[in-house]
């Protein structure tokens, strides 16, 4: 009896195309987690941009009346009258003459941001002074405000705040909040 030490040459080719199919395979997935490494940094930038903005307009007044007006502290309507508001009831979308980067004239109140819009390609994603935020200005953000009832409390008293952000990569980061009327809730 012959005892053989060594591999033959079939076994020898069978070893490296197994281990080349592996090593290709592994490859190809180092190379595709490299390629998108960076989409975490855009989907975390759009997640930040998204909720510092609907921090902002949860943060805003939600009155009956525009914060100009007189009676907007006290007024239990929406209504001009003795209850309501001296002139000005609040609406959905920005009175004449607001925008969210005026000295004079800016938004003050929740409603006012309806269907506000940052795009990509007018310089991207501004702070509330209107200065261009640098590195940001591949990403955009739409706001919709709109009258939703959130359990007993009825639409006329609460609203859903949807920020929408675009990224570079085109991938939406939506983030939603409600913001509802607490006072004054008492009739004179």
């Amino acid at each position: 009896m012959f005892h053989q030490r060594g591999l033959s040459l079939v076994e020898l080719v069978i070893f490296i195309v197994i281990v080349s199919v592996g090593l290709v395979g592994t490859l190809l997935v180092l190379n595709q987690t490299t390629r998108s490494s960076a989409d975490p940094v855009i989907r975390k930038q759009s997640l930040a941009i998204a909720e510092s903005l609907l921090e902002e307009i949860e943060l805003m007044p939600f009155t009956f009346c525009d914060p100009d007006d007189a009676q907007a502290t006290t007024a239990t309507s929406a209504t001009v009258g003795p209850n309501g508001c001296a002139a000005m009831v609040e609406s959905l979308g920005p009175e004449p003459g607001e925008t969210r980067y005026a000295g004079a004239t800016p938004f003050d109140n929740v409603n006012d941001y309806h269907n506000f819009q940052m795009n990509a390609g007018n310089g991207g994603i501004r702070d509330i002074s209107g200065t261009v935020i640098g590195g940001l200005d591949g990403y955009a953000a739409t706001v919709t405000v709109t009258p939703t009832a959130l359990g007993s409390i009825t639409s006329a008293d609460s609203l859903l705040i949807t920020v929408t952000v675009i990224g570079p990569n085109a991938e939406p980061i939506v983030q939603q909040g409600y913001r509802t009327r607490y006072s004054p809730r008492t009739t004179p």
